[in-house]
């Protein structure tokens, strides 16, 4: 197994003492030895900083400071990340075990690696196909990314809930860059946060735009049947 890989773990917080250190103790219980940790935190209120702080003799880089959203801090943290992996986690999700099992399988450089979440107590997407990635997308928490993408590729601010949905459209038909799906469960994914409560209204209005073009017209038409039905048998 190679082992000399550095992968960046990215956490993004906001006044998350109530579930920070839980998640950071489930980075540090894994057995895959070369992992650095950035915190980025947006000049929480609450004991987050504090946090934080106790723990900043196993941190690569943390920063609090005030940022233009989630997105914002995660594109900033990419400025300093050093590994040839990057993984991004909310502050209210847990790696498990196999999140280092999984690690052991980055070996190829023009791979985006993915597994599955669990949510809720069961097994969320799994390995998905070209229109599901297109209608539901991968789970943030399920993907590990070469860092190389991020070169020059960064998250798009103007989507505030869905950058990471419109980011993985942008690569879905890449020339270098592939999805590839691993059978693994690799975090515990909080369906209580903003993403899974909210929806991104300028994502929705371009979202059929976005499928065409980097999905295709066959999954595009699939796409707009679907929405027409479920219309239909709503009204």
């Amino acid at each position: 197994m190679v082992h000399d890989q550095v992968l960046s773990i990215i956490l993004v917080t906001y006044n998350a003492e109530e579930f920070l250190q839980r998640c950071l103790d489930s980075i540090y219980i894994q057995e895959y030895p070369h992992i650095e940790i950035i915190v980025m935190d947006g000049a929480s209120t609450d004991g987050t900083v504090d946090i934080i702080q106790e723990n900043s003799d196993k941190l690569a880089f943390w920063k609090s400071e005030k940022d233009n959203g989630i997105y914002d801090a995660m594109n900033k943290a990419l400025d300093l990340a050093r590994g040839q992996w990057i993984y991004f986690i909310g502050a209210d999700d847990i790696l498990t075990p196999a999140f280092s099992k999984f690690a052991e399988e980055l070996k190829e450089p023009d791979r985006i690696y993915y597994g599955s979440v669990l949510k809720a107590g069961k097994k969320y997407l799994g390995q998905l196909s070209p229109y599901h990635q297109a209608k539901t997308g991968i789970n943030h928490q399920a993907i590990i990314y070469p860092a190389q993408v991020f070169y020059c590729y960064r998250y798009d601010m103007k989507y505030k809930i869905s950058a990471d949905h419109v980011f993985n459209m942008h690569l879905n038909r890449h020339e270098k860059y592939h999805f590839e799906f691993r059978d693994f469960t690799i975090a515990i994914f909080n369906d209580s946060g903003i993403s899974s409560l909210q929806k991104d209204s300028l994502f929705e209005s371009r979202k059929s735009g976005l499928i065409l073009q980097h999905f295709g017209l066959l999954i595009y038409m699939r796409f707009q049947f679907k929405r027409l039905k479920a219309k239909w048998l709503k009204s």
